[in-house]
């Protein structure tokens, strides 16, 4: 599924015309990234948390000559899958909490 399909599922689920879907999913993916970066986290119970890691400089290889160099240590995105989420992929319904 790309972007336009996502709009076009969301618009229809919400019952929304294509161009508020589209706004409010661009919101969406604009807060996330906006609170990742700035080092926050953002939970979405069910479905999963966003994050940043850092990772270390570490010395990488060359597949095509074998020489050594360095990676620089950086931060990524980072994303773990709720309980709910994975159930779904799974094809199993979600265990209810007690």
């Amino acid at each position: 599924m790309n972007k336009a399909e996502l709009i076009d599922a969301v618009a229809k689920e919400a019952d929304v015309s294509k161009a508020a879907a589209g706004g409010a999913i661009d919101a969406i993916t604009a807060a996330i990234t906006s609170a990742v970066a700035k080092g926050g986290t953002v939970t979405l119970v069910g479905f999963g948390t966003f994050s940043s890691s850092k990772r270390a400089a570490r010395t990488g290889r060359n597949p095509q000559t074998g020489k050594e160099l360095k990676i620089a240590a950086t931060t990524v995105p980072k994303f773990k899958a709720g309980a709910n989420f994975k159930a779904a992929v799974a094809g199993k319904k979600a265990a209810k909490k007690k």
